[in-house]
């Protein structure tokens, strides 16, 4: 048996570390400081990287945005054309309402003008008493609510829109064709003549302008003669 030495411990040997090549004359703080600008350089491009990223985003978000606002302002044009067409149809049906009131008011005034007429020749024949009186003055004020004008008197111009000539003669003392008798009354409502007023018309007198215009020639003759001092004396 071999004896051990007490408080000998064996050592074993420990590799060398590997030290980093340094220049000649220079320090090993020297070698940090150009190893620290490495480190950092990895930093920096992801920067650079988040940049470019974020600017492809804002002009995603930008062309987006542009989209949207083209298609907003279709939209409005489509409303703004629907709210258009609304109003138009909106008058167009007014419109239309109340022409078909008009004519159908209009039809049946017309259908009243006989009844009308007879009460006017009752009237005018003193036959207008009693109760047909009140029937026939509530009928007469029903048709004016409704709109009904009557129209035609005794010598007004006669007016072929508006008259209807069922008679003809001469009078020497009227200066045109002129209304002398109104044998039915017109009708109208509103601006829509009914049926126009049945009259006996006179025209002036043939020849009557040519005597007229001799005696007003002859009558400021003398009047010349005095201003013109008298007939010549021969």
């Amino acid at each position: 048996m071999t004896e051990e030495t007490p408080g000998f411990d064996e050592q074993q040997p420990q590799p060398a570390q590997p030290q980093p090549d340094v220049p000649s004359g220079a320090t090993s703080d020297d070698a940090e400081s150009k190893a620290a600008p490495q480190e950092g350089a990895a930093p920096a491009g992801d920067a650079a990287a988040a940049q470019t990223a974020a600017q492809q985003q804002v002009t995603a978000l930008t062309a987006q945005l542009d989209q949207v606002r083209t298609a907003l302002g279709e939209r409005t044009a489509d409303l703004q054309r629907l709210q258009a067409e609304y109003q138009n149809y909106r008058r167009r049906v007014e419109r239309d309402r109340i022409q078909v009131k008009e004519v159908a008011i209009a039809n049946l005034l017309t259908e009243l003008l006989p009844v009308l007429d007879d009460i006017g020749r009752a009237r005018d024949h003193g036959e207008l008493v009693g109760g047909f009186k009140s029937v026939a003055e509530s009928l007469e004020t029903v048709a004016a609510k409704l709109g009904l004008q009557q129209f035609g008197k005794e010598g007004e111009p006669f007016d072929p829109t508006i008259h209807e000539a069922l008679m003809h003669s001469y009078a020497p003392d009227v200066t045109e064709t002129t209304c002398v008798a109104i044998l039915q009354p017109g009708y109208r409502f509103g601006e829509r003549t009914i049926r126009p007023a049945r009259v006996a018309v006179a025209e002036p007198q043939p020849g009557a302008q040519t005597v007229k215009a001799d005696e007003a020639d002859s009558s400021q003759s003398p009047a010349d003669d005095k201003e013109n001092g008298g007939p010549d004396e021969g």
